[in-house]
């Protein structure tokens, strides 16, 4: 049996699609084979760094010490700091600062404090790379009239004003020395996915990210600083739940070391917009063949599976149940 003239006729419009997403697959692999820049010789010696004691911010950390850059490390819990800043400068025989700044406080008297100390801590000194890690998800799957107004305000402030804060202190001593990279973490859920309900206000955030790395790119190309939004998608971290690392299949849920192998090898490179991972690569090639209609009501429905467990757990005796959440990194969730 034939098919029909009209199916024939969408053929050649559905090749160029396939040949298209291969094509973008191909020029993948092959950034993935070239050479990582010598971003100590390319950018300059040190790198800043936000959230580095946990997750992918520790391993980037380590991942740049490796490379020979000096690090000023960005976060909130001074001990954790100091304990990352020992072991590195142990490891690997580079000079580390440390800038206790709480990034929910920005745009506060506290975190104008702690925005000047960083913009002292960096005063002078040949800072070639800001990483701009630091994150919040929490409180988790809730809808929005679930959710407090400040838990929502504090992913605001650390994923968008503290980034934009942070990188508009960064960015002067680089426009004067004509050299740089920003590399700003993204997420996946903004790019590859139409929705991400029940995480809304995060992943507006991290699409804010996206939008305001691209532009940066345009801006600041011509004065030898690259801007870069990398966005990885499953991390197997304290913000994704062992019930969500376990409905995927393993090789879709990275480490934060091979993720920060990726990233760095991908500074300079890729354009505005990258995910520098090759198991993440493939999630967000696959899926472009799903229609946008199906992403959201799965996404919708894992969404409401972990809302349920989160509601579990928190009606729980007081003290078994937040423990738990904790341990379990329930409270959030990283995509």
């Amino acid at each position: 049996m034939e098919a029909p003239a009209w199916f024939l006729s969408f053929a050649p419009i559905g090749a160029l699609y396939v040949t298209t997403l291969c094509l973008r697959l191909l020029s993948y692999l092959a950034l993935c084979l070239r050479r990582p820049k010598d971003l100590r010789r390319s950018y300059g010696s040190w790198a800043v760094i936000t959230g580095p004691t946990s997750g992918l911010g520790r391993s980037m950390a380590r991942e740049l010490a490796g490379l020979g850059l000096n690090l000023v490390l960005v976060g909130r819990d001074p001990a954790k700091l100091r304990v990352l800043s020992d072991a590195i400068t142990r490891s690997h025989g580079i000079e580390t600062k440390t800038v206790v700044f709480d990034l929910s406080l920005v745009s506060t008297a506290q975190g104008d404090e702690a925005m000047q100390r960083l913009r002292e801590a960096v005063d002078g000194l040949d800072v070639g790379v800001l990483v701009n890690n630091a994150a919040v998800a929490k409180p988790g799957a809730m809808f929005l009239h679930e959710a407090g107004v400040e838990p929502l305000m504090r992913i605001v402030r650390v994923n968008l004003l503290a980034l934009t804060q942070v990188t508009a202190a960064v960015l002067p001593g680089m426009v004067a020395r004509g050299r740089g990279a920003v590399v700003n973490i993204g997420s996946g859920s903004s790019l590859a996915l139409p929705s991400f309900p029940l995480f809304s206000v995060y992943v507006a955030t991290k699409r804010y990210v996206a939008a305001f790395s691209r532009s940066l790119y345009a801006e600041y190309k011509s004065k030898g600083i690259d801007v870069q939004c990398q966005a990885p998608f499953l991390l197997n971290t304290n913000m994704i739940s062992s019930a969500v690392r376990g409905s995927f299949f393993p090789v879709f849920v990275v480490t934060p070391d091979a993720c920060a192998r990726a990233a760095v090898r991908w500074i300079g490179h890729g354009g505005p917009l990258c995910v520098p991972n090759i198991a993440h690569r493939f999630q967000w090639w696959i899926s472009g063949f799903a229609p946008e209609v199906l992403l959201d009501a799965y996404r919708l429905a894992q969404h409401l599976q972990q809302r349920a467990v989160f509601s579990f757990l928190r009606e729980r005796p007081e003290g078994r149940g937040k423990k738990q959440v904790q341990e379990n990194g329930l409270t959030s969730y990283h995509c």
